[in-house]
């Protein structure tokens, strides 16, 4: 089992911000990026297709030998993380909004939180904003229709400014110091929020601590990679791979990606 992949799977192409952290953090280790951009945004589907995709894209990696699954999307996380858990054995990391961080580090007690429809209505997301958020305002906004832009990699386009500056509004009127993303896409994001946002508000995503927790599942299940080699890469998408070439264009030289429909 040590050298079988690390399986990711995202509703597309935004989970590679997580596999970015997760190969720095074990930069020999096997991975297995499944892509499902053809049925990208999940954030807009309902729970029992949510439910259906992320049981499919989890068969799939098993097929292939993953020994844990990072599921690298906040919708498939908050959405079915449970589900998956009790029907299969293997282990599970999920990525979820970094919600307790930003609200322990809030000083003006107000943060905003941009994610999917689908996070923001999930009862996961529900219990963790209850849990650590007793005495912050949290301004709440869907990132209604960055995914599908994301997605065709436009993300510098004028669009993309238009519609976070409209996002961004309100939050800043309710003095936000802390932005938390609430989805995988988002952190591509960044470069632009930088350039909209105040110096003193930070920016949150999950990425650096799914990483951790990854790491710490391999260590703990004693499912480290023997030897430390050149690392098998491999992304399959089942839509254009145009985008996952643009995002990953630094590693184009040591990963493979495959495009195919399941």
């Amino acid at each position: 089992m040590n050298n079988n992949p690390i399986g990711l799977f995202d509703s597309g192409v935004g989970g590679t911000s997580i596999w970015k952290e997760i190969h720095q953090l074990l930069p020999y280790e096997n991975t297995i990026y499944l892509a499902d951009s053809l049925n990208a945004p999940y954030g807009y589907k309902s729970r029992e297709e949510i439910i259906s995709l992320s049981v499919k894209n989890t068969e799939l990696l098993l097929k292939k030998g993953c020994k844990v699954i990072v599921v690298a999307c906040n919708t498939a996380t908050t959405n079915t993380i449970s589900v998956l858990r009790e029907r299969f054995r293997v282990p599970f990391i999920g990525i979820e909004p970094a919600i307790k961080p930003a609200a322990l580090q809030s000083k003006s007690k107000s943060i905003g939180i941009l994610a999917t429809k689908g996070t923001l209505n999930s009862e996961l997301f529900s219990l963790a904003t209850e849990e650590f958020t007793k005495d912050i305002m949290i301004t709440e906004v869907i990132g209604e229709g960055l995914v599908p832009l994301i997605e065709k990699g436009d993300l510098l386009s004028s669009e993309i400014s238009s519609l976070l500056e409209k996002f961004l509004k309100p939050m800043l009127a309710n003095n936000i110091d802390h932005l938390v993303l609430g989805c995988s896409h988002y952190p591509y994001l960044i470069p632009q929020l930088t350039k909209l946002l105040p110096n003193n508000i930070k920016i949150i995503d999950s990425g650096e601590a799914v990483a951790r927790q990854t790491k710490s599942i391999i260590l703990k299940n004693k499912l480290q990679k023997k030897a430390n080699n050149q690392p098998d890469l491999q992304f399959i998408t089942n839509s254009s791979d145009t985008t996952l070439k643009l995002l990953l264009k630094e590693y184009l030289e040591k990963i493979y990606i495959e495009t195919r429909k399941f």
